[in-house]
């Protein structure tokens, strides 16, 4: 289980302002659900009152005093959360979930929240089980690959897991989702897109009962998805966080302009010092180049660690458990990492190569770069992100990602190595200033 909260009211304190659009079952109400002030508000099980209390939620973050009284209603109603990360959607759903399930009947499977990655799923649970901590009978199962035997079936009332893996586990007959009363998916954005995990999400649908409740949550969500989530979550309200909200504000975001792109190993090396500070995510295209890059940097003797979908599911698992618990500050990654996956103490993220999408890399990826930046600044502290441009390519790209979130840059040059590190240096160190509190995972 995840460590509890020391301060978590200063989570809900940041200000972002929420805006929500009802449905028209909602818009008919007479006195439709507005927000509530504290969890006491919401006839919650006491038994989930009590985990809040003791993982420190003094009271519901803005999205949560949003977005919790309609996701609790009865009859159930379909709900897409656009939710920046740190605003507590992960502890709103799962707070959801819990109190949408009969717990007098803990091996029937009633709620299924699907996330992109195995990483994810298992925080999602880790959220799941500190929440449902004081539930007698609540029961948790991972359906992500390698976690369900072939003779075995889903014998527990919440099921996290990603979505091929539950579609293969239904197909089998080992998954009975005839009881199931609500489905999450996390991630939505990349989890709904028809060139990623869209289909598959449509086919695990497909196979459920067709009054579940729908909750679709992401930090992101471009028009397209926007569309076809509507038609995935029919009749649903909706939340989201104004436009200009979206950058996550206590983060210093920079780029170095590298001379080439064969300079921006070494460069890469000289900002070792700097990652050390707290802990630090390298994020590059290909498992290739990550290995490559360890590699390199290990025989260069620094202690880096490597994280990405070559490797099996429970290396995977031992090695970001590693991360978070200190045991490696370094870690280089590919885009497996950039969505959802909270390690408090991290406080730099470098963009080793500009995320990008697209046939041929044609086009810049604004919702990966914030997904990926995101990985710090985390639970109200500041962080760093520092993305490298090396020609023109990488700077039209980074200048268009600047334009989409209306930001400014602070640019950092090589060549004046004692600026770079005396400006980065500022941030991190202010950070660590801070009252140090770590959320237990749920504010995702």
């Amino acid at each position: 289980m995840a460590e509890p909260a020391k301060d978590e009211s200063r989570l809900q304190e940041n200000a972002y302002d929420v805006e929500v659009q009802f449905n028209d079952l909602q818009k008919d109400t007479d006195n439709p659900l507005g927000s509530v002030h504290t969890f006491e508000d919401l006839g919650l099980p006491s038994e989930v009152l009590r985990a809040l209390a003791a993982l420190r939620f003094s009271k519901p973050s803005k999205v949560q005093e949003k977005a919790l009284p309609l996701m609790l209603s009865n009859p159930p109603q379909n709900m897409i959360a656009q939710s920046q990360s740190g605003t507590g959607k992960t502890a709103a759903f799962v707070t959801t979930v819990l109190s949408r399930v009969d717990h007098s009947k803990p091996n029937q499977p009633q709620a299924l929240l699907l996330a992109p990655s195995r990483e994810l799923a298992r925080q999602i649970q880790s959220v799941v089980t500190s929440i449902g901590q004081f539930l007698t009978n609540l029961a948790v199962a991972a359906a992500i690959p390698g976690s369900i035997p072939k003779d075995s079936r889903v014998d527990k009332s919440v099921v996290v897991g990603t979505p091929g893996t539950v579609m293969d586990l239904i197909r089998k007959r080992q998954f009975d989702v005839s009881q199931l009363r609500v489905l999450v998916i996390d991630e939505a954005d990349n989890m709904l897109d028809q060139q990623g995990l869209g289909e598959q999400c449509a086919r695990v649908k497909s196979m459920l009962p067709k009054d579940i409740q729908i909750l679709l949550f992401s930090a992101t969500f471009p028009d397209k998805v926007m569309k076809y989530a509507t038609v995935f979550a029919p009749n649903a309200n909706m939340i989201k966080l104004r436009k200009q909200e979206l950058t996550v504000k206590g983060i210093s975001q920079m780029y170095m302009d590298c001379p080439s792109e064969s300079d921006k190993y070494d460069i890469l090396c000289k900002l070792y010092g700097l990652m050390n500070i707290g802990s630090s995510i390298i994020f590059v295209k290909t498992r290739d180049s990550a290995t490559q890059i360890q590699q390199r940097m290990t025989n260069d003797g620094h202690k880096v660690s490597v994280l990405h979908g070559a490797y099996e599911g429970a290396e995977r698992d031992t090695l970001l458990e590693d991360f978070r618990s200190g045991k490696s500050k370094v870690l280089i990654t590919t885009n497996v990492l950039a969505r959802g996956i909270d390690v408090s103490t991290v406080s730099m993220v470098i963009n080793y190569d500009i995320p990008m999408k697209g046939m041929g890399d044609a086009m810049h990826d604004t919702e990966t770069y914030l997904h990926r930046i995101g990985r710090t600044g985390r639970f109200g502290r500041v962080g760093v992100s520092i993305t490298f441009i090396s020609d023109k390519k990488s700077f039209d790209a980074l200048r268009a990602i600047a334009q989409d979130l209306e930001i400014d840059l602070v640019a950092l040059k090589p060549d004046d190595w004692d600026e770079t590190e005396k400006l980065v240096q500022r941030v991190i160190k202010s950070s660590r200033a801070q009252p140090d509190f770590v959320p237990s995972g749920n504010t995702v």
